[in-house]
């Protein structure tokens, strides 16, 4: 079956990892189709990886299969699971990693990992899941395998504690940062049906107006936008918001009825 098997993980390109989890894959569904949308994902940020998974796999086609390695808790206890949703079907850590994903698509089915014949054949090693574990079971879905052979049905996987926006009494959205992408860009959680224009918004004593783009404050100045992932995100105009407005994540942000907006 030349089905498409995407890979997510916090490896970075400079070592076999990634390498070794795709020659599992190909090993066991050589017809696949694999993609990567990313392995930049910083060292165990299972929080980054839910934000970047969510935003990106609603552009890829029905029946994926989306493998996701991003796993401080390898070795330990936590549980891996694969899950099925009405367009998907993904193999992670049971560590909260699709938290967001299940907000938009929620589960039909999850199961716990517990049938080794799905394993690579061998030892399995207590610090590399994602080649021993869960890249053989992405591949045997690929190739068909129903959930229900891999392992019992569960009803309660962990879940992140991802901050949605909350409405104040005196008409205030109060947001927060929760992603910082590699240009710098602060972005918040507040989606674009939360935001009306005009408005102004408060971040860290800077008041910025709603822009339509990057280009209409003037280079080097901060702007606040709707980002292309459908949220309200922080910028600086050819520059690093991260670095220039000294914020990252958990950064609070505010969003009020535009009466008095100035550029900061």
């Amino acid at each position: 079956m030349n089905r498409i098997i995407t890979l997510t993980t916090d490896f970075g390109l400079g070592d076999g990892y990634v390498a070794a989890v795709k020659g599992t894959l190909l090993a066991l569904a050589p017809d696949a189709q694999l993609v990567d949308i990313t392995h930049e994902i910083a060292p165990q940020n299972v929080h980054d990886a839910a934000f970047v998974l969510a935003n990106a796999i609603p552009y890829f086609p029905m029946d994926a299969v989306h493998l996701i390695v991003v796993d401080p808790g390898v070795g330990s206890v936590r549980r891996t699971l694969a899950a099925r949703t009405a367009r998907a079907t993904y193999v992670a850590a049971d560590n909260g990693v699709l938290t967001l994903v299940w907000r938009h698509e929620p589960p039909l089915e999850i199961v716990s990992l517990t049938e080794p014949r799905f394993w690579r054949a061998g030892q399995i090693s207590h610090t590399f899941h994602g080649r021993d574990i869960m890249g053989p079971v992405a591949a045997h879905l690929a190739n068909g395998v129903p959930l229900s052979d891999l392992g019992p049905s569960i009803t309660d996987p962990v879940t992140l504690d991802m901050a949605e926006p909350v409405e104040m009494p005196d008409g205030q959205l109060r947001g927060e940062i929760i992603y910082v992408d590699r240009f710098g860009n602060l972005i918040s959680n507040i989606p674009a049906d939360r935001v009306s224009d005009p408005i102004y918004v408060d971040i860290e004593n800077r008041r910025l107006p709603l822009s339509r783009h990057y280009a209409e404050v003037p280079t080097g100045k901060p702007v606040a936008l709707i980002g292309s992932h459908g949220y309200l995100e922080i910028a600086v105009r050819e520059g690093n918001a991260n670095k220039r407005l000294r914020l990252g994540r958990g950064a609070p942000v505010v969003i009020s009825a535009n009466r008095q907006a100035e550029a900061g």
